[in-house]
């Protein structure tokens, strides 16, 4: 064969779809959790966070759950609101608390095993706007919304659902329907629920039983949302946050109890006082949930970093941050528990910056082994934007981290003896046997690097990795399909959703 020939048979291969077969819907985590505290540091600072509980307590905001608390045990003064919470009372909660949880979707392919060990990615959320190389910076709205929800849906390497750009278009007493409605119809994962109130919980639930035909055995085998409730760090949970560990405990759905507790600003400056105060606040949300009903799904959460000291804003992917994720991983197993952390980042445009910081902040919770990664892919401006171009450039990232999945059995035919013996001393590989059987399923296949050299990139166009994202994102809305049923699970809540709008909907809790 001449080398003429050779070339064009390779360029034509590269131009050809990988034959390649991933599986990146249920992973688990490849390595082994890392740690930066000392077995005995995790313990004083457990202590210490148990003090805390019972020492100087926190304040409750909602009645309900501050009658919860006393009725456990706790001792509450209502003219302060504040509740001290004894180590025994925390610590039965925490014995009660489920250690493996069945996330349920409507397609049970999609279906999670919340436990230690598992790796589960979400996209950014709780973005109020959104931006894209085409249209600019922009207020989130409703078509934008369901945009970021085909984006979640196109990638198996997002597990579950997340908020990624609210739909601020529509009023706030009628939003939770829009959001529900465009879960259940161009989704097919695990949904998320805002904890916003009594009235749009209610009504999210029923919106779940009615889309998916569920009794209400079947609402409660598994949970088939959750909700993420954030603490006002430092110590204090507010009205919406604790109806929300109630409602939800009460309903058999899954809360995740996330302090956000930022360095230097709502928690001590040091690495170890804010996780103190983290792990306090976190213990306090898992006991309220247990109060409410035992064995209630809840997951141990953790969202620290620091601030910029000469700022304010919230920095991501440094240092600190990754400190505080892996030492959330080593005080949750130390309690027993599932947890979540999350990735992010300050930039306020998809650039360096940007992947960086997201990157380091999913490698710190892969050394961490957390169980759910929330704003894994998409997340600007520390929160305050959904970037399309950021997202699938953030994908190639979880991807890559997926792969690492696989173990490596090695059989006795990947050893490549054969490979070996038939190279000659200073050839190459590409033309053995061994690697023509494997040369379309060897290797990850970018989604958005370019591996070509200079010259080629050049002439096509030249390219930058956030300019190709573009073309994916674009390529994707154009081609989206919803998924099988979805026409009939959004006929299933049009009357109840129309009803509700028609009765002026649900407003969220003040």
């Amino acid at each position: 064969m001449d080398q003429t020939h050779r070339r064009k048979g390779r360029a034509a291969r590269r131009t050809e779809p990988p034959a390649r077969v991933v599986n990146y819907r249920r992973l688990r985590h490849p390595f082994a959790p890392q740690k930066v505290l000392t077995d005995d540091a995790v313990a004083r600072m457990h202590e210490m966070a148990l003090k805390v509980l019972e020492d100087l307590g926190l304040r409750v905001l909602l009645p309900e759950a501050r009658r919860l608390y006393a009725a456990g045990g706790a001792i509450v003064d209502e003219d302060t609101e504040m509740v001290r919470v004894g180590r025994d009372i925390v610590m039965a909660a925490v014995a009660t608390a489920p250690k493996s949880i069945r996330l349920r979707a409507v397609n049970p392919d999609r279906e999670l095993s919340y436990e230690d060990g598992a790796m589960i990615f979400s996209p950014a959320g709780g973005c109020p706007n959104a931006t894209d190389r085409i249209r600019g910076r922009r207020s989130g709205d409703l078509a934008t919304f369901e945009e970021t929800l085909k984006l979640h849906q196109s990638f198996d390497v997002i597990h579950k659902l997340g908020p990624s750009a609210e739909p601020q278009d529509v009023p706030a007493n009628l939003r939770h329907y829009a959001m529900m409605r465009g879960q259940l119809t161009l989704s097919d994962k695990p949904v998320f629920v805002y904890a916003r109130g009594r009235g749009q919980v209610e009504d999210s639930f029923e919106i779940i039983r009615l889309a998916n035909g569920l009794s209400e055995a079947d609402f409660t085998d598994g949970s088939w949302c959750t909700t993420v409730i954030n603490t006002n760090s430092p110590r204090q949970i507010d009205k919406p946050m604790a109806e929300g560990i109630i409602d939800f405990a009460r309903a058999g759905q899954m809360s995740i109890i996330t302090p956000f507790c930022l360095a230097g600003a709502m928690a001590p400056v040091t690495v170890e006082g804010a996780l103190v105060l983290q792990h306090a606040e976190c213990l306090a949300g898992i006991t309220l949930a247990q109060l409410a009903k035992p064995g209630a799904p809840v997951s141990y959460g953790g969202f620290s970093s620091n601030v910029d000291m000469k700022s304010g804003a919230p920095a991501f992917g440094t240092p600190t941050h990754i400190r505080m994720a892996i030492s959330t991983g080593q005080l949750a197993r130390h309690v027993g528990l599932p947890w979540r952390s999350a990735a992010g980042s300050a930039a306020n445009v998809a650039d360096m910056q940007a992947a960086g910081e997201n990157h380091m902040g999913l490698w710190a919770n892969l050394l961490a082994n957390a169980t759910l990664t929330i704003h894994s892919a998409g997340w600007l401006e520390g929160g305050l934007t959904f970037g399309y171009e950021k997202f699938i450039n953030d994908i190639e990232a979880l991807q890559t981290l997926a792969e690492l999945c696989t173990p490596l059995a090695s059989p006795q035919e990947e050893l490549a003896w054969d490979a070996i013996a038939d190279v000659q001393p200073g050839g190459h590989f590409f033309a053995t046997g061994h690697t023509m059987e494997r040369f379309d399923s060897a290797f990850y296949a970018p989604l958005v690097a370019d591996l070509s050299n200079f010259g080629t990139w050049e002439a096509a166009g030249a390219r930058t990795a956030t300019e190709r994202a573009t073309a994916i994102w674009q390529r994707l809305l154009a081609g989206f399909c919803a998924p099988e049923g979805s026409a009939e699970r959004g006929a299933r809540i049009a009357d109840f959703i129309a009803r509700r709008s028609t009765e002026g909907g649900a407003a969220p809790r003040g």
